[in-house]
């Protein structure tokens, strides 16, 4: 079967590998779509711990398929089940694992971080994984690639958990990429009145604008546009879904009284520290938030949103590629080139 393995830094090939065999608890997964994310574009450009010539890593967390092949022992499921899974798994008996926050385990797995992913013809899904509940069967009229969207989705819904949006507040996301529009098609769901997005790129506000068309996009100074925007009052919560640091400085200045802000996503690690004007964030009482992954209750959640068609995630897929054309697919989502790339398979 052919798999897109990491060699190293800037070492990605389509390789042929065998068709792997599953054990009696374990079930064969045959990949039908897999979505490329931020991080598998950052793995290949920086290279990844652990991954070399003698240690490759097949990449890919966002994929869909149906099920090939199950061992004996597997309860649950059927073969020929059309199938997504959450990509996190944890070890199961710590504190995070048993509160249901299998993706914040000290000891997590995940599938193409150091376990074999989706950009594969074929993937095992380990006993671990079935037995946490993270594989979920799909509705027929949902497709393989949206399916494959899922998972970015639910770290979106993890970081508006975290933030608290509340009926009527004011919301800006800043970074006009996939991230950045899930975020603003949920929140314009859960109750914000207004959502404004910023981002340097006029052609992606210009997309964000077709996709949602009561969006508002900010260009120019952002902080002195905000409070225009709001009648000097500032924004209740800003969501930073861009990797730059001056964003994330910047994010204090149009903030509301009370307001919340998250730094969604991470920077890179030469410019991780940024600086934070302590006394603004004491006399406005804000609070500033983070988010990592997401646990396997909200991916479902985020299914059930989007087969019930409240949130059109399709049409954030704007390229497709086939496996062997995957040089190309994440050429396009380094370059930010459309928004999400999806790799389909026959």
């Amino acid at each position: 079967m052919k798999s897109v393995m990491l060699y190293g830094k800037k070492n990605i090939r389509v390789t042929d590998i065998p068709k792997p065999q599953i054990g009696s608890r374990e079930i064969l997964l045959k990949v039908k779509a897999a979505s490329i994310c931020g991080s598998d574009v950052r793995m290949i450009q920086n290279g990844y711990r652990n991954v070399d010539e003698t240690h490759p890593l097949t990449l890919g967390h966002e994929f869909a398929g149906v099920i090939e092949e199950m061992g004996k022992e597997v309860r649950g499921y059927e073969i020929g089940m059309r199938v997504t899974a959450a990509p996190n798994w944890g070890c199961g008996i710590c504190r995070h694992c048993i509160c249901g926050n299998t993706h914040l385990c000290n000891d997590y797995q995940a599938f193409g971080i150091n376990h074999p992913g989706g950009f594969s013809e074929y993937v095992v899904i380990p006993e671990e994984v079935i037995r946490q509940g993270n594989l979920t069967v799909l509705e027929d009229t949902l497709s393989f690639e949206e399916a494959s969207l899922i998972e970015p989705f639910s770290c979106v819904l993890n970081g508006q958990e975290i933030t608290g949006i509340r009926t009527g507040d004011t919301v800006l996301v800043v970074g006009a990429g996939p991230i950045g529009i899930l975020h603003a098609m949920l929140a314009g769901i859960t109750g914000a009145s207004r959502v404004m997005m910023n981002d340097l790129s006029t052609d992606r506000l210009k997309v964000a604008k077709r996709i949602m068309p009561d969006l508002i996009t900010i260009e120019g100074n952002l902080a002195d546009r905000v409070m225009a925007e709001t009648g000097n009052l500032g924004v209740d919560v800003s969501i930073i879904a861009a990797p730059a640091p001056a964003a994330q400085e910047q994010s204090l200045e149009y903030m509301a009284m009370n307001g919340r802000v998250l730094f969604f996503g991470g920077l890179p690690k030469e410019r991780e520290q940024v600086s934070l004007n302590a006394n603004t964030i004491h006399y406005r009482q804000l609070r500033i938030m983070g988010s990592a992954r997401a646990s396997i209750r909200q991916f479902r959640i985020c299914l059930s949103l989007v087969e019930s068609g409240r949130i059109p995630i399709a049409r954030l897929v704007t390229g497709r590629y086939t496996l062997d054309e995957f040089d190309q697919a994440a050429a396009a989502a380094s370059q930010a080139s459309g928004l999400k790339n999806v790799i389909l398979f026959d």
